[in-house]
């Protein structure tokens, strides 16, 4: 036989990836020359629904990456530790390394990334973001020719499930969420999801590729979805929005510093990404002289995900097959310095601001010259109807500053016609 795996991880992604290597009839020749050598568990014991031979299937995953026949190893395991440590020593030990953890990669990529270099072997991550849609590589290889200005992608699928619920139910948000918890859609534990962490680990990893610099975790600026009220949604609708969790990486000009973030924001209806509903994912990258180019699909899944997966271990075996001593600078992490990133207060964007006021005389006016005196300047502004004994007001600025917007905010919370300001928005 040729290529010999050793696969971290027989979870969802870990089974799906062994049951298309048993089936490649009618897919590319290649995968016939892989043999699935060693699969590491938790538990010898759980019921799979793939066939493995005992001697494959064992519960000691440091011998699989020390094993000197593995060629490839496959993390398909999840999870911080063992994880980054498995894959270090399996850099160390010369063996490429496909890995889906977006996790591991935005927290450790440096030491990864390093360490392979080191050894003179690859990572490839093409499962990490998106699921089965394709954007790693492309961005590694088929768009690096351009001067990439904006990442944007609907990167998480929980949380776009659980708005596009609220957008066409009406529901809110913990009802819509305990209910997409019943189905599956959503983990026992939704933070990563719903605040925006797992958006954050995957902007990170493609703003690394798409602006060709190292990305500290700690400056991506992460907002989740808890706070959007289906209020919030259905005044969007009257304005010609839709609510999506976006993951946004951002530069103006070729010298100035990146914005890297996740937050809900406002998306306006005729948008590409205003029509990506349910668990989809999409990636709209833009960029001169490309233009835009979206990518599109299914953003998580056994199925999907193990396509990704097999894709990066096809491209390493062809690599093995051609078996060059120099490294493929297509495939290997190139970048050693860390990418400057922008404080948010330095953003400019627009804003969507929903305030509850006591029902008095001459309130918008003062809200206006409140934003007025910070160069806050208003697309509309709306009364719009009553909470009980309470005016509620939504405003939609202009392109602002968000430093200068926060400060206008600052004032108008403390004038006394403000009863509160229950959301705050960007939009795109």
């Amino acid at each position: 036989m040729g290529v010999k795996l050793g696969i971290l991880g027989l979870g969802t992604v870990g089974t799906g990836t062994v049951q298309l290597l048993q089936d490649s009839a009618g897919r590319h020749p290649l995968l016939q020359e892989i043999e699935i050598y060693r699969v590491g568990v938790r538990s010898l014991d759980k019921p799979r629904t793939v066939e493995l031979s005992t001697e494959v299937v064992t519960t000691d995953l440091e011998s699989i990456v020390n094993d000197p026949a593995v060629d490839i190893v496959v993390e398909v395991m999840g999870g911080l530790e063992p994880a980054r440590s498995l894959i270090l020593k399996a850099l160390s030990n010369g063996k490429h390394v496909v890995t889906a953890n977006k996790a591991a990669i935005a927290r450790f990529g440096a030491e990864i990334f390093t360490t392979a270099n080191q050894a003179g072997v690859y990572v490839m991550l093409e499962a990490a973001v998106g699921g089965g849609i394709p954007v790693i590589q492309p961005l590694k290889q088929s768009l690096s020719v351009n001067r990439i200005h904006t990442i944007t992608g609907i990167v998480n699928g929980t949380t776009n499930y659980i708005l596009t619920r609220m957008q066409t139910e009406g529901g809110n948000f913990s009802d819509v969420l305990a209910d997409a918890q019943r189905l599956g859609y959503a983990e026992a534990d939704p933070t990563a999801d719903v605040d925006g962490l797992d958006a954050g680990d995957k902007i990170a990893i493609l703003a690394s590729l798409g602006f060709g610099g190292r990305i500290n975790l700690q400056d991506v600026y992460t907002e989740g979805i808890r706070q959007v009220s289906k209020t919030d949604i259905a005044y969007a609708e009257k304005l010609g929005f839709v609510i999506k969790l976006l993951a946004i990486a951002k530069r103006n000009t070729p010298a100035s510093p990146l914005s890297v973030r996740v937050h809900p924001t406002l998306v306006p209806k005729a948008h590409p990404l205003a029509s990506i509903n349910g668990v989809y994912n999409a990636i709209l990258v833009e960029g001169e002289p490309i233009g835009q180019v979206m990518f599109f699909g299914p953003g998580a899944g056994a199925g999907a995900t193990a396509s990704a997966v097999t894709s990066d271990i096809l491209n390493l075996v062809a690599l093995l097959k051609t078996n060059t001593a120099v490294a493929n600078p297509l495939l290997t992490c190139g970048h050693q310095e860390y990418c400057q990133i922008a404080p948010m207060g330095e953003l400019i964007t627009r804003f969507y601001a929903r305030f509850l006021t006591n029902d008095q005389p001459g309130v918008i006016g003062k809200l206006g010259t409140c934003f007025g005196n910070y160069g806050v300047s208003l697309e509309s502004i709306v009364q719009t109807g009553f909470q009980g004994e309470l005016a509620e007001i939504v405003v939609v600025t202009h392109d602002v500053l968000e430093g200068n917007f926060r400060q206008a905010l600052a004032e108008i919370r403390n004038l006394s016609a403000i009863e509160s300001i229950p959301s705050l928005l960007r939009v795109l």
